[in-house]
């Protein structure tokens, strides 16, 4: 086979695209919603999963609004009392995600207070069961710790049949 000469080598696809290609990999995938039923949810991006995952739960990118992601990214430096700034391409990468996958539907109509998942009134409202005493215990925590009631959170399954709440 005789090579075209109108033909361009290839080239690295410039930073746009890479960025595509990466929300491309991290296409949708389905697990069990808190009520049991699939549905279609976005997997983690893998820097998400890695940078977040490692002080809490990479929590479901669709239970924020953009604008709620937005302001968490800008203020990494003083993350709920925590720094946990990452380098900017990092950064940068991980808040495009968020921005492209945040929540739109009903669990995120509106910002939560403080941009916590745990104020907003979905939340509040699918935990409203659990008595304050389960939230002081340290096993648990605090309400951010899904983890230690959703046995397989960290797989993105928050399904009510999977729940074990310590004692």
């Amino acid at each position: 086979m005789t090579p075209n000469p109108k033909r361009r080598p290839l080239k690295r696809p410039p930073a746009a695209l890479a960025v595509a290609l990466a929300l491309l990999a991290a296409s949708t995938v389905s697990w069990a919603d808190d009520d049991g039923k699939r549905s279609p949810r976005v997997a983690p991006l893998p820097s998400y999963a890695r940078e977040c995952g490692a002080c809490h739960v990479a929590f479901p990118v669709g239970l924020l609004p953009a604008q709620s992601w937005q302001r968490l990214m800008a203020n990494l430096p003083r993350h709920y009392g925590t720094d946990a700034s990452l380098d900017a391409a990092t950064a940068n990468a991980i808040g495009v995600w968020l921005t492209a996958n945040a929540g739109s539907g009903k669990r995120a109509s509106e910002a939560p207070p403080e941009d916590r998942i745990t104020r907003g009134s979905w939340f509040v409202r699918e935990h409203r069961e659990v008595s304050p005493q389960t939230w002081k215990l340290a096993a648990v925590k605090s309400p951010s710790n899904c983890a230690a009631c959703h046995r397989s959170a960290e797989q993105g399954n928050y399904s009510e049949r999977d729940i074990a709440i310590p004692r």
